[in-house]
């Protein structure tokens, strides 16, 4: 068993560019993967422990299971760690830390959302929550829009200008803080949260998603209200959904892979107000260890 730690996969260099790929060849074998819905148990209030197994098909020959964690003190908040298996064999492959795949896949799941269902012409992003998960996801939409960027960040102690910062230094990219969530919301095209805890809704004012708003809770949390009025719910897995309060009253819900597989319609016009809810797939993270452990044993 080979043991790969966040420095060894460090090590590789991978970029957002290959983030991308690697997500998008994972929503596209989603139908020939085993993939049963995540177990989630909570040990106290909102901290809880996900399992997530998948069997990727069979011609890649891989079994994978993460446990990610999110645990009030805990730094960074969410922890992960992958076993990867021979599905053949049964040999245990690797132990390898998550946390890098845990941030880059979510983020790199965001941004391929925000290309696939955003109205025409978008060029700006609306972000709330400013961790390690926000900063992947605008990475990845940087890395694959190559035009002039500009994001609207939503202030929290000194983190929005920390966040600017870092983010100005690419070419072509532009920042502003914003100071209230009701102005970040009525401002928004692609409105992007990556909180991991809310209490109660995020703004119950319906009135301010405006026409053509993309609105991706990446963490699903805070936006129950746009459940009711939003015209379309895209996500990536029906099981991990189906569960939720108001599914049985989305107008229209459809999977994400079969619009990338080009199955079923994404937007139809840039006036629908749509929602896409990520879970977050096992499988994604059995995809993105599968390439890590084959960079790491290559000769």
């Amino acid at each position: 068993m080979k043991t790969i730690s966040k420095d060894d996969i460090l090590a590789l260099h991978i970029d957002e560019t290959t983030c991308m790929q690697w997500i998008e060849e994972s929503f596209r074998m989603k139908y020939d993967a085993q993939l049963p819905p995540k177990i989630s148990l909570h040990p106290q209030g909102s901290d809880f422990f996900n399992t997530m197994p998948c069997m990727l098909p069979s011609s890649i020959h891989r079994f994978a299971v993460k446990v990610v964690s999110r645990i009030e003190g805990q730094h960074p908040a969410l922890r992960a760690h992958i076993l990867l298996y021979d599905s053949q064999t049964g040999e245990l492959l690797a132990l390898m830390d998550g946390d890098w795949i845990t941030s880059m896949r979510t983020g790199a799941v965001a941004a391929l959302s925000a290309r696939m269902f955003q109205k025409s012409g978008n060029s700006t992003y609306s972000i709330m929550g400013l961790g390690n998960t926000a900063l992947a996801t605008a990475h990845c939409i940087i890395a694959e829009r190559h035009e002039p960027t500009h994001f609207r960040l939503l202030r929290y102690k000194d983190q929005a200008e920390r966040f600017a910062r870092v983010l100005t230094e690419r070419p072509g990219v532009t920042a502003e803080v914003i100071d209230g969530t009701d102005q970040l919301v009525a401002g928004a095209d692609v409105l992007i949260s990556c909180i991991t805890a809310a209490e109660g809704i995020i703004c119950p004012d319906d009135s301010l998603f405006r026409q053509g708003v993309l609105v991706i809770p990446v963490h699903t949390r805070g936006f129950q209200n746009c459940d009711l009025f939003f015209d379309r719910v895209f996500g990536d897995d029906k099981g991990h959904i189906c569960g939720f309060k108001y599914f049985d009253r989305f107008r229209r819900f459809e999977e994400l892979s079969r619009v990338l597989r080009g199955e079923a319609q994404g937007r139809a016009d840039d006036a629908e107000r749509i929602l896409c809810y990520n879970i977050g797939l096992g499988l994604h993270d059995a995809v993105f260890a599968d390439h890590i452990y084959n960079m790491t044993t290559a000769p």
